[in-house]
């Protein structure tokens, strides 16, 4: 394999080739046996190439999305979010919005990345405070 895979995204890519159900179900099941098959090891993979450019909220809908069990999108952790988030917004925006359209065009933006909305406003707090503290 090139890259990790779920459990329901390997099923799915073999169920034409396979005889039977239960021939894929216990094939699937001897991986998962030998560890070459694991949701979680796939999950944290996931989590760490998605969270360079989303927030919690879309990582655990992409997953979900994938078939991962909900157990284990729960254990994502929101460590490091807004960390995250401050990156992203002095990545794309580096001054600090003067307008309230421009504010809000910056929460908007990370709304859609899957950020909260208190990591958002944390997130451009700090950005203003940085630009503040350069001016003195």
């Amino acid at each position: 394999m090139r890259r990790e895979h779920t459990r329901a995204e390997l099923a799915r890519k073999l169920e034409p080739h396979a005889a039977s159900a239960e021939a894929l179900d216990a094939l699937l099941d001897v991986l998962v046996e030998r560890r070459l098959l694991s949701d979680a090891r796939y999950a944290e993979e996931r989590a760490r190439v998605l969270a360079r450019k989303y927030g919690t909220a879309r990582i655990r809908q992409d997953l979900k999305a994938k078939g991962v069990a909900p157990e284990i999108v729960e254990r994502l952790s929101e460590e490091g979010e807004l960390a995250r988030a401050i990156a992203i917004v002095r990545r794309r925006y580096p001054v600090p919005a003067h307008t309230r359209e421009e504010r809000a065009r910056r929460v908007r933006f990370l709304q859609g990345r899957g950020f909260s909305y208190d990591t958002i406003r944390a997130a451009l707090g700090a950005q203003a405070d940085d630009a503040a503290e350069d001016e003195l």
